[in-house]
């Protein structure tokens, strides 16, 4: 039997048997494979790490996507940067907002995604209040007109192409372009095995907001422990709203998730001592 064994972290791997590989190819920006496996479904890697599956990408993008949304409120113009599988898209576009941009590097990503992991996108990419860029997102924070009430940074890992919107570049495009009262959150990786990547994400936009955390997603096949996602925004208010707003916020979306709740979103902004260290 064929087996994926993720090359992400040099001590400590996951392994994955692959019951048939879909498709592989090196494209212009990483090296590229979908395969299928019997308790993940089909499984999208990129670089050598996995970056979703069928089984449990809506925990990640229930959260990624409906956080910000829900704690923001009156969102009305999203920015997804990266996101190419259209998982994060889908969720997004679950909510009442008037305009989604997407920014994505890798247009291969976007349509194999599309051909071969159909039921991630659910249809979104066809959804008309979606302006798609194929761009690279650093410079597109930096340069665009626009702003944004919500930026989602559904990147991968700090290495390839990924590594840009990691700088403190980036997140000084993205502080530009966000809307008065906004919200940025971005992936930072696994804090027990990706610390440094969370200290210093802290560390960059705590120079640019005023009011800078992280909360915890467990995403099974991100391997080492839950996942931190890094928070941004200049209204304090946003992450410390109660049960009960979040509960008739949610309500009134109609949001039909599987993972994400009230009670999750609040308690996930919780951090074990450990991790609050991290920041110390």
């Amino acid at each position: 039997m064929m087996q994926f064994l993720e090359t992400l972290h040099a001590e400590y791997g996951q392994l994955f048997s692959v019951d048939r590989v879909i498709y592989r190819e090196k494209t212009d920006h990483q090296d590229l494979v979908i395969f299928e496996n019997a308790i993940f479904g089909r499984v999208l890697a990129l670089d050598g790490a996995i970056q979703t599956t069928e089984r449990d990408n809506h925990i990640y993008h229930e959260m990624l996507a409906h956080v910000p949304i829900l704690a923001h409120g009156r969102a009305r113009n999203v920015l997804i940067v990266g996101g190419g599988d259209g998982g994060c898209l889908r969720e997004v576009a679950r909510h009442p907002v008037d305009q989604i941009c997407m920014v994505d590097l890798d247009r291969k990503v976007i349509d194999l995604s599309k051909k071969y992991l159909p039921s991630l996108s659910d249809g979104a990419f066809d959804d008309p209040r979606l302006t798609l860029e194929i761009a690279d997102g650093k410079a597109f924070v930096n340069q665009t007109d626009r702003r944004f009430d919500v930026i989602v940074v559904d990147s991968t890992d700090p290495i390839g192409p990924g590594a840009a919107l990691y700088t403190p570049d980036f997140y000084a495009g993205c502080r530009r372009c966000l809307a008065e009262g906004g919200v940025v959150v971005t992936q930072n990786g696994v804090p027990l095995l990706q610390e440094d990547e969370v200290r210093d994400s802290y560390r960059a936009l705590k120079h640019l907001f005023a009011d800078v955390g992280f909360y915890l997603v467990p995403v099974p096949s991100y391997t080492g422990g839950a996942l931190a996602v890094g928070w941004a925004t200049d209204d304090p208010e946003l992450r410390q709203h109660e049960y009960a707003t979040i509960a008739a916020r949610y309500d009134n979306a109609g949001l039909p998730t599987r993972y994400y709740s009230p009670a999750i979103h609040v308690g996930s902004f919780a951090l074990p001592p450990e991790i609050s260290a991290i920041f110390g």
